[in-house]
């Protein structure tokens, strides 16, 4: 009965995934939602009713909680707590039709769900299932606990390490799970964007595989859709783009971080990397399509294809492969890790407009610095009148001159359009992690 109960639950957040991408009429949402009521209805032939509690960061069944579950679906677990549901209630009597309503309600936005959601639930024809808010303890405001952005992307990290392992491992791809964690992000690029860029781009710690892969997901997701893809597109790009390396993790930390030059044997197990990523991947294209098969086996061809892997006939890269290339690249530059220094913002900028033509597009280039800017979200700078600001957003008419918090001295406080005040200007970057540490903490 649980396995029947969480296959339902898992149905449910599956047609929520799909009529956010797709659209309600969609052949693929309405294939989802049949198949979601028929295990809805299998459990109903022995209960009357089910009920799913949110407690923490876990799913609750009766005395039971769906560990499992709730592991591989913390991303929609986050996405429920937005909108204050705790509770859900389904009743024997519900049919397609109330399920088709219930999902279209918890598919719009987290601001409408405000006062007596329930209310707004019945006078939409859904009778047989109800949801709220758990009791709140005394003591507990209204609305405390509620998730943040942090939260979403330390939990999407947790899911990618598990997609990761389970494909290294030949294992089955809970793709309900990673297509949540990552449309889930992407659903935030509109509301609070620059958070989420903002934790991509500002790190306090070394960076590992999984969490570079994760970077280059948001930022290729948050690229092309700036470039106009459609939310299905940017989704798939962001799996590809977070299977980009999976051939490398098969390489040898060793060779990885070794500090010196690489032996030529070395430098070729490591560009062996694409064509292995290509190979694993084609294990998974049921699941996940083609994309991560093309992009693995692409993102180190080069625009002008003088890269690796060597073919025997010139061709162009798939677009999806360009921009995760040039995302790649930026956050390998941008990043901190255990065999090397980050680069500041302007050396990161030099080193990839070098290579303008060559290893990137120069029109898309130019694109995803106009998004990104010369200065990215969350960098530390000093500017010319000896304060030292954060930058908050950018300015795609100038990229060097962003909108900027004034953080120090004390009395220059204030939020400032580099664009608008010429008077001000950034004159070097501060490390986060060194003489930037400090100031960050006064964001």
């Amino acid at each position: 009965m649980l396995n029947s109960i969480e296959t339902a639950f898992k149905g449910l957040l599956s047609c929520l995934q799909s009529i956010k991408m797709y659209g309600e009429s969609h052949p693929m949402f309405q294939k989802s939602l049949d198949s979601t009521f028929e295990a809805f209805r299998e459990v109903f032939s022995e209960r009357q009713e089910v009920v799913i509690g949110i407690v923490g960061e876990e799913l609750a069944f009766e005395k039971e909680i769906l560990f499992d579950l709730a592991k591989f679906l913390r991303p929609a677990i986050l996405y429920l707590k937005e909108r204050h549901i705790e509770r859900i209630a389904f009743y024997r009597g519900l049919n397609r039709e109330e399920l088709l309503r219930f999902v279209c309600f918890i598919a719009g936005p987290k601001e409408d769900f405000k006062g007596d959601f329930q209310a707004s639930l019945s006078l939409a024809g859904v009778e047989h299932i109800s949801i709220g808010r758990l009791k709140v303890s005394s003591g507990q405001e209204e609305g405390e606990g509620l998730p943040d952005q942090s939260e979403l992307y330390n939990s999407s990290a947790d899911v990618v390490g598990q997609a990761l392992s389970g494909v290294l491992n030949s294992e089955k791809v809970d793709q309900l799970a990673l297509k949540f964690s990552l449309g889930s992000i992407m659903e935030n690029f509109s509301s609070q964007r620059q958070e989420m860029l903002k934790l991509a781009t500002v790190k306090k710690y070394d960076m590992g595989t999984y969490v570079h892969m994760l970077n280059v997901s948001i930022f290729s997701m948050y690229f092309s859709s700036r470039l106009g893809f459609e939310k299905a597109d940017i989704l798939n790009i962001g799996i590809a783009a977070m299977y980009h390396d999976i051939g490398k993790l098969y390489i040898s930390r060793k060779i990885l971080h070794k500090p010196g030059q690489l032996t030529e044997q070395e430098f070729g197990n490591v560009k062996s990397h694409t064509l292995m990523g290509a190979q694993i991947m084609l294990k998974y294209t049921d699941t996940l399509g083609i994309l991560p098969v093309v992009v693995s086996f692409e993102h180190h061809l080069k625009y002008d294809s003088s890269g690796y892997p060597r073919l025997p006939f010139l061709r162009s890269q798939h677009i999806a492969s360009m921009i995760v290339s040039i995302c790649d690249v930026y956050d390998a530059l941008s990043q901190r890790r255990g065999y090397k220094q980050d680069y500041s913002p302007d050396v990161v900028y030099n080193i990839m407009n070098k290579d303008r033509g060559k290893t990137f597009d120069p029109e898309l280039l130019d694109k995803f610095f106009k998004f990104m800017g010369f200065w990215p979200v969350g960098a530390v700078v000093a500017l010319n009148d000896e304060s030292v600001a954060i930058v908050v957003s950018q300015n795609e008419f100038d990229i060097r001159r962003p909108k900027v918090q004034i953080v120090w001295p004390q009395e220059k406080k204030r939020q400032a359009d580099l664009l608008e005040d010429q008077t001000l200007s950034i004159q070097r970057y501060l490390n986060p992690w060194k003489e930037g540490k400090e100031f960050l903490k006064l964001a």
